[in-house]
């Protein structure tokens, strides 16, 4: 397998955990950690994904002109 070395910083709670995982499992430090960061991966949202099913859902929907949005800003930052 090809690794990336990467160097984090736990709080000292996390390293306590990861290391009792570790040990009671028999891994390395290092497989227990990248065996977490697949199951984040795994579980978090893939934003093109997320894109992908929501194009076209309303397609009626306006958007206001580049120009309307600039005077809509104006308006919400004026400060006299």
């Amino acid at each position: 397998m090809s690794a990336t070395r990467t160097q984090i910083y736990l709080q000292p709670l996390q390293r306590q955990r990861l290391d009792e995982i570790a040990g009671a499992r028999g891994l390395s430090l290092a497989s227990v950690i990248r065996e977490a960061v697949d199951l984040y991966l795994a579980k978090s949202p893939d934003p093109s994904a997320a894109l992908e099913s929501t194009f076209g859902a309303a397609p009626d929907a306006s958007v206001p002109s580049r120009d309307e949005w600039e005077l809509r800003e104006r308006r919400l930052w004026r400060t006299d």
